[in-house]
């Protein structure tokens, strides 16, 4: 079972980051019944993740080595973006995503002085105690929170959110502020984040965050750059969804009256119609 599952991964090489059924049945040379099977089962395990038609690597290969980070369209399209933010403020720079319980680090740039940041590409931290965890969730069904904790928060440091209604009472205030999310310390001791979220016109699909030490960081000055990012990394994600926006705005700009006919000519004869108007 496990050279044939081993057969199945393999199929995933460089150069081809999702692939259909029929593709794997074809590289691994097994029959389709059994890689249906074997397929059903690395999605269940996270090594694979399943979306529409086709497979890619899925988070556990991603927490073990790192290479679904290659195959991450999402991680491609907002790579010039961190940068751009990493060199503009000098800080951290997270690209992170929910899964379950958790936020996975998806890809980090990190600062070139400072202190050392306990976190890592594929490395996990509890959602509810980072901003990212936050700006993801306060865009999620509150319903699917609710079954995601199921009414427990892990405590990380004393300033970590610690109920149901505290971390709900918080979601609020991020959709507040649009999708700004903060981090006082609440994930380690010492270290202070904000993050914006990566959305269309649904769910978050990941966030976007700076993060340093508590003591030197700004969040209010940092803000509008992370806000900025997460709204140029969504534009480029989502270009519908923002050609639908822009659309709407349009529509929602009051519109000049016209003139009910004969009205303007009794107006300037009222006037003595002799003026310019």
């Amino acid at each position: 079972m496990i050279e044939r599952m081993t057969l199945v991964l393999d199929a995933f090489d460089g150069a081809s980051a999702r692939l259909t059924l029929q593709d794997i049945v074809e590289r691994s040379g097994l029959p389709r019944s059994t890689v249906h099977r074997i397929l059903d089962s690395l999605v269940r395990l996270r090594w694979l993740d399943h979306r529409g038609g086709d497979y890619g690597l899925g988070m556990r290969a991603l927490e073990l080595g790192g290479l679904a980070v290659a195959h991450n369209s999402l991680r491609e399209a907002t790579a010039p973006l961190l940068h751009d933010l990493h060199v503009r403020t000098g800080v951290t720079v997270h690209l992170s995503v929910l899964d379950r319980l958790d936020v996975v680090c998806l890809d980090k740039l990190s600062a070139r002085s400072g202190m050392a940041l306990p976190t890592r590409v594929g490395g996990r931290t509890p959602a509810h105690a980072t901003a990212s965890g936050k700006a993801i969730l306060a865009w999620t069904d509150p319903r699917q929170v609710d079954a995601i904790f199921r009414g427990k928060l892990v405590s990380r440091t004393p300033r970590t959110l610690p109920t149901m209604e505290a971390l709900e009472q918080e979601l609020a205030k991020v959709r507040a502020r649009g999708g700004l999310a903060y981090d006082r310390e609440e994930s380690s001791p010492g270290v202070a984040c904000v993050a914006a979220p990566l959305r269309g016109s649904a769910r978050a699909v990941a966030a976007v965050s700076l993060t340093g030490e508590a003591s030197r960081m700004d969040l209010n000055r940092l803000s509008p750059f992370v806000a900025e990012t997460a709204r140029q990394a969504s534009a480029a994600l989502f270009p519908q969804d923002l050609a639908t926006r822009r659309r709407k705005a349009r529509q929602d700009v009051p519109q000049p009256a016209s003139w009910p006919p004969g009205a303007l000519d009794r107006l300037v004869e009222g006037i003595g119609g002799d003026y310019w108007l």
